[in-house]
């Protein structure tokens, strides 16, 4: 019984509650497991996109954009400087100015020197940072527009130094790109401007068409049509990477009976908002009033506007109390939440305990809202669990290493039987010859 299948019982009224002393290690781990989506009958409907993209270009990306957002393109793929400059009120612009700084400012301290050692006299090692030359970013526009995910993902592309910079994001009704998106992606850096979304999109970065470049490494959370596309595409002739497996939005929150009743509901559901796939968990320390917050979190779901949509996502969410913080920490470990907020007296002190997950909000005064948007860590994170062995995206998610070694004669001299001994152990003679005939010792 999964979390998302017990708690599909929850009453209207509130989220379920579960004790988690209650459960064997077995129970605790098939609880916290995100429910399975059935990719199978998606690849169905996404690789004959994928196909007709390969196949077509421009021309399949205007009749499948026609088909499922009922656009007519004139153009598909434009220069992002061939654009005319958004409008956008002064405040709008201000907020997103103050996001830009904040992000930049935090991804461009993750710039680091070379790596170099000398391992042994004469045996120089690097490890030396080079752009990723083109990257795809994926922008969402479904059931909301997402301007801060262009600042998240073009930000650090752009101070990685990579050369092209394509963000695609669905299209308005008349073909127009949000202005709020655009006005995010020219002053991040991006180069070009996709109008187009869904599985398309993606293809048509992957491959490239007429007036879209291919694009070699492909970023950026989307619906199931779109994460299917990624994982196809990284598996096809196209030679593409991806940031990471993505899946419904997700959040955890710790409490202690000292966090506000509100902040905690807010929390849960600035999560659930997203979509009726999200998952909201509350993991409650002794004394927290539960009842409290349910009735608090139904208050405030009914003042927001996509009430309806949040409720949905509410019905498989749900509160689990734990007797101890070392217990609440175990628990967290073991969902690996997307987001993790930790309103609790001394907040600071947990970190050691908390291993799991992609972002961490630490303290009653850290919503995880502020990384949403413009505290400066990056928002596209690992869901579904992956928190466990993926990270968030990051100035790195752009570049690749390459090592570098340099020897002198003398480096050689000293190395070199090491080498042709190893060498000849594994059979591979002109490995050893290698080695051997430089330093003179074979013929």
């Amino acid at each position: 019984m999964s979390l998302a299948t017990a708690a599909a019982a929850a009453p209207a009224a509130g989220m379920k509650v579960y004790q988690a002393s209650e459960m064997t290690p077995a129970q605790l781990q098939e609880f916290t497991a995100r429910p399975r989506v059935d990719f199978t009958s998606i690849l169905s409907s996404v690789e004959p996109i994928v196909e007709d993209v390969k196949r077509r270009g421009d021309a399949a990306v205007k009749e499948l954009t026609a088909k499922f957002d009922r656009v007519q393109l004139q153009e598909t793929c434009t220069p992002i400087q061939e654009l005319p400059e958004p409008e956008l009120d002064a405040e709008t612009r201000q907020a997103f100015d103050v996001a830009y700084e904040n992000i930049r400012a935090f991804h461009r301290a993750q710039q680091s020197a070379p790596l170099e050692v000398e391992t042994m006299p004469g045996v120089r090692c690097r490890r030396v940072a080079r752009p990723i030359n083109a990257v795809g970013l994926y922008v969402p526009g479904g059931t909301a527009v997402l301007p801060s995910s262009a600042l998240m993902l073009a930000v650090p592309a752009a101070l990685a130094g990579c050369e092209t910079i394509v963000l695609a994001t669905p299209p308005r009704p008349d073909g127009s790109i949000t202005p709020e998106v655009l006005y995010c992606a020219r002053k991040a850096g991006a180069t070009h401007v996709l109008r187009a979304g869904g599985a398309q999109a993606v293809a048509a970065m992957a491959w490239g068409t007429q007036s879209c470049p291919k694009v070699d490494k492909i970023f950026g959370p989307g619906n199931q049509y779109v994460t299917a596309a990624k994982m196809l595409l990284q598996n096809s002739e196209a030679m593409i990477a991806i940031d990471m497996p993505a899946g419904p939005s997700e959040v955890l929150v710790i409490a202690d009976a000292g966090a506000n009743h509100t902040h905690v509901a807010l929390d849960l559901l600035s999560q659930a908002e997203h979509g009726p796939d999200s998952q909201a968990v509350l993991v409650a320390l002794p004394g927290v009033d539960v009842e409290a917050i349910q009735q608090e979190v139904e208050h405030q779901c009914s003042l927001l506007p996509r009430a309806e949509m949040t409720r949905r996502a509410l019905s498989h969410s749900c509160i689990v109390q734990v007797g101890s913080r070392e217990e609440a920490a175990q628990f967290s470990n073991r969902y690996a939440p997307e987001h993790l907020i930790v309103n609790v007296d001394d907040a600071e002190s947990w970190l050691p305990l908390l291993n799991n997950a992609g972002s961490v909000f630490l303290g009653r005064w850290t919503p995880e809202s502020v990384g949403d948007y413009a505290s400066g860590t990056n928002h596209v994170l690992p869901t579904y669990g992956y928190a466990r062995m993926y990270s968030g995206v990051s100035l790195e998610s752009f570049q690749k290493k390459m090592t570098v070694q340099s020897l002198t004669y003398e480096g050689l001299q000293l190395l070199g039987p090491t080498v042709a001994r190893m060498a000849a152990v594994e059979g591979l003679d002109a490995h050893k010859r290698a080695v051997t005939l430089r330093l003179g010792l074979g013929h």
